[in-house]
C-alpha cells in the first residue's frame, strides 16, 4: 500500500534525524521556544469556509505537477491571493518535499503554515515546532487513537494545532476520541490514491462540534468549492489544482467568489 510505504520511508527519515540530533536535545530545542497561539486553528473559525493552500510539488498518484516549482513565489501568491493557511510539503521521496523548502516558505510569509508530512514519531512534532510549524498531519490510519491522543497533548504543550485526517467512519471515531479539534477528510484513499468528492458529504455529520470539519483533495472547480459550503465544511485543502493553475491569484479569487 502506497501509504505504508509513505511510513516505512517516514520512519527511516526519523531513525536518520536522530543521529544528529537527539530526541532529548530536539524536545529541549522545541519547547524552549515560545508557546504558539494555535493561530491555525484560530484562523478556521471565522464564518464560511476557509482556504489551506498547499505547496507540493509532486504526488504519488500524478507525478510532477510544476517543473519550475517556484515555492517562495507560489507561497507569496497564496497570500496575496487571501488564502487563511498554507500546508507545505516535506516528504521528499514521493512528493519531492524538504524541511528546506518549508523554511524558506516560512521566512517569506506571515500565515499560519501546516508542516504536511506523515507523522509516525513524536521527534516529528518537535521537529516541526522548531521549523516555525503551526501544525502538523497526524493520519488516523497510520496512528491508533492512543497515539493520536499522546500527540495531540504534545502539540497542545507547543501550542501547535494538529490535523488529525481521517477517510471513514471509524476513523473519524478514533480521531474524536483522542480529542480532535481539528478533523480532516481526505477524499483521496491513501491506501490507492483513488479520489471521490463524495466522501466528505457522506462522513460531515460524523464529526461533531465545536471540531473544525477541514474537507481534503479532489477540488478542481468553484462548483466543487460550492458543493463543500453546502454541507458545512469549516475550511477546505486544496494541493493539485492551485499548484497545476497558471495563475494562482485568479484560481483561488474563483474559489473565493463560490464559497460565499
Amino acid at each position: 500500500m502506497i501509504l505504508q510505504a509513505l511510513a516505512a520511508e517516514a520512519a527511516k527519515r526519523v531513525r536518520l534525524a536522530k543521529q544528529k540530533v537527539c530526541p532529548e536535545a530536539m524536545r529541549a530545542a522545541a519547547k524552549a521556544l515560545p508557546k504558539g497561539d494555535f493561530r491555525f486553528e484560530r484562523a478556521l473559525q471565522g464564518a464560511g469556509l476557509s482556504f489551506i493552500c498547499e505547496i507540493k510539488r509532486a504526488s504519488p498518484s500524478r507525478g510532477i505537477l510544476s517543473e519550475s516549482f517556484a515555492h517562495r513565489e507560489i507561497a507569496r501568491a497564496y497570500e496575496a491571493a487571501g488564502a487563511d493557511c498554507i500546508s507545505c510539503l516535506t516528504e521528499p521521496r514521493w512528493f519531492l518535499g524538504s524541511d528546506q523548502i518549508f523554511c524558506e516558505v516560512r521566512q517569506d510569509i506571515a500565515l499560519p503554515m501546516l508542516r504536511k508530512d506523515f507523522t509516525v514519531d513524536e521527534y516529528q512534532l518537535h521537529e516541526a515546532k522548531c521549523m516555525g510549524a503551526d501544525a502538523v498531519l497526524l493520519i488516523c490510519a497510520l496512528l491508533d487513537a492512543r497515539t493520536v491522543a499522546r500527540h495531540l497533548a504534545i502539540c497542545d504543550d507547543l501550542g501547535m494545532s494538529a490535523l488529525v485526517e481521517a477517510h471513514d467512519e471509524a476513523e473519524i471515531a478514533s480521531a474524536v476520541s483522542a480529542g480532535a479539534r481539528l478533523i480532516g477528510v481526505n477524499n483521496r484513499n491513501l491506501k490507492d490514491f483513488t479520489v471521490d468528492l463524495s466522501t466528505a458529504a457522506r462522513l460531515r455529520d460524523n464529526v461533531p462540534k465545536p471540531a473544525l470539519f477541514v474537507a481534503e483533495s479532489g477540488v478542481h472547480a468553484p462548483s466543487d468549492i460550492a458543493a463543500l459550503r453546502a454541507i458545512g465544511a469549516d475550511a477546505v485543502l486544496i494541493g493539485e489544482a492551485l499548484m497545476r493553475a497558471a495563475d494562482k491569484r485568479a484560481l483561488l479569487a474563483d474559489f473565493r467568489r463560490a464559497a460565499q
